[in-house]
């Protein structure tokens, strides 16, 4: 299934106004509606090593099962979507590789990398992450965060320590509980939704929120929505009005049209006794 023409994308990657050097890492497979993003950390530029392996391995892997894989299948075991358990498995092995650099080259000791991609497919979309980079959804005119950090802020709003407008405000916001690279397995949070046309997600780094309010992000979109690329650069010039403390990297998708899959013989008749 090719989805040029039918889901817009656009992407920025920025170092921001502090750091010397951007450790967030980026892709984006138009083909098979892909889009990876990644947060390293680490000494150096061990953060940059380890965000790059994260998005390297992800969009090699998922093309490379898309090719010989019907995404749309049911997977009998979880339940989600092949593709989701595409997703899922390209993370794992990203954390693998991640953790085996580095254990085995020493300017990369202690480096890591949060991660959040999603896909499209069959009028659906699976989302993967580790860690507090983020999924946005805006649709009907409400945007929705549509991930969970993996932080410890957000623990402490799960167990009612914090409440959600609180924890906006709070500038304990990045200890992430969750990255690639760190141990040598990792729990991947994996996600499917129904897509709208017209609904457009975004895909960022926490150089975004922790510089701009959701509000600001909702009323930038919705104004500057005629054209993806300009709201990837007002997301971005807002955080570094802001004073741009981290790197900050946005990714969007429109949906433009419905992408449903073409059902075979038997999935039509299965489809008659649901």
């Amino acid at each position: 299934m090719n989805l040029r023409g039918k889901i817009d994308f656009a992407e920025l990657t920025d170092t921001g106004r502090v750091r010397e050097h951007n450790e967030d890492a980026i892709g984006t497979n138009a083909e098979i509606g892909l889009m990876v993003l990644a947060d390293g950390m680490g000494g150096y530029n061990a953060g940059e090593v380890a965000s790059g392996i994260a998005v390297q391995i992800v969009t090699e892997l998922a093309a490379e099962a898309a090719q010989r894989e019907d995404r749309a299948d049911i997977d009998p075991h979880s339940g989600l979507m092949r593709q989701s358990i595409i997703l899922r498995d390209a993370v794992y092995r990203a954390n693998k590789i991640i953790f085996q650099t580095a254990q085995s080259q020493t300017h990369c000791e202690g480096m890591g990398t949060t991660i959040v991609a999603c896909m499209f497919c069959d009028n659906k979309v699976s989302i993967a992450h580790v860690g507090d980079s983020r999924a946005y959804r805006l649709r009907g005119g409400e945007l929705e965060q549509i991930t969970l950090d993996h932080s410890l802020l957000q623990e402490l709003v799960d167990r009612g320590f914090y409440s959600a407008e609180e924890a906006q405000r709070s500038t304990n916001r990045n200890y992430v509980t969750r990255a690639l690279g760190v141990e040598p397995t990792v729990e991947v949070e994996v996600h499917e939704h129904e897509v709208l046309t017209d609904d457009i997600y975004l895909l960022c780094s926490d150089g975004l929120p922790d510089m701009v309010e959701d509000e600001d992000i909702h009323l930038t979109i919705k104004t500057f929505n005629a054209s993806l690329e300009v709201v990837s650069q007002q997301l971005v010039e807002l955080a570094n009005n802001q004073g741009g403390r981290d790197n900050i990297s946005v990714m969007l998708a429109q949906v433009l049209e419905s992408f449903a899959a073409k059902q075979n013989l038997i999935g039509k008749i299965t489809s008659w006794f649901r």
